[in-house]
């Protein structure tokens, strides 16, 4: 028989005790996860805990309320202990990916709401075939500031294809910015824990309405130019999930 879900638990647990806990379990799984790469978290964690703390009590004792702000101490000492975890889990996790194929689009889904991304590149360069670490490839984003094409891999062929791709964008959506950017650590490209920031502080020049109807011309254009190497799955980079909760 299902259970009733305005019955009154006999075992005394209830539905905000399980949120609570499954929210405690998450800090501990993001923690696990995040000091596999990152072994001093913990340290830093302890660190912020400890200085917000001490620091609301001097100003507890020099006001003569010392057990208030000792309260209120220990309250944002775990808020900031959290927040420290919080960045660091997500420098984490994108230390585990960058650099491998997919990366790119990995880091786009990362995106909050207000832009359409794509997991999947919409165009590719593979030199040799079975070689994916050498591919070039460029992946795709729409938002207010228009559209946007990110290529990762070897630098000379993903800016040939960021322009070809540039234009057939312009072919479909004439009006619209198209702005190009590439991934790496090299002069003039965007490092792959920075590039959502980058892409989310473009500024905005079309409306949400606008943006629909660029999303439907862009969907036209079809999947991935050009072909994989059989077997090859570009998606096998993929964000931790755990970490970026912790945000």
């Amino acid at each position: 028989m299902p259970r009733n879900p305005f019955a009154r638990n006999k075992g005394g647990d209830s539905a905000p005790a399980e949120k609570k806990q499954g929210r405690l379990s998450q800090i501990i799984d993001v923690y696990r996860v995040s000091k596999e790469s990152d072994p001093v978290i913990g340290w830093w964690m302890l660190l912020a805990f400890l200085g917000t703390f001490a620091l609301l009590l001097v100003v507890g004792i020099l006001l003569k309320l010392p057990w208030i702000f000792g309260i209120f101490g220990v309250l944002f000492g775990i808020l900031a202990a959290t927040i420290v975890m919080s960045r660091r889990a997500e420098r984490a996790a994108y230390a585990r990916i960058d650099g491998q194929a997919g990366a790119v689009g990995a880091a786009l889904t990362s995106i909050r709401r207000g832009w359409y991304t794509e997991r999947e590149p919409v165009a590719a360069d593979v030199a040799r075939p079975g070689d994916i670490r050498s591919a070039a490839m460029v992946y795709r984003a729409l938002g207010r500031p228009g559209v946007v094409l990110v290529g990762e891999g070897p630098s000379g062929r993903v800016q040939k294809l960021l322009a070809a791709e540039k234009k057939r964008v312009e072919r479909v959506a004439p009006g619209v910015p198209v702005t190009t950017i590439r991934v790496g650590n090299g002069e003039g490209e965007v490092p792959l824990p920075k590039l959502a920031s980058k892409v989310q502080r473009l500024k905005a020049t079309i409306t949400k309405d606008e943006m629909s109807l660029v999303n439907k011309r862009l969907k036209s254009l079809g999947g991935i130019r050009a072909p994989l190497p059989p077997g090859v799955d570009p998606m096998k980079a993929r964000m931790d999930r755990k970490a970026l909760r912790g945000k």
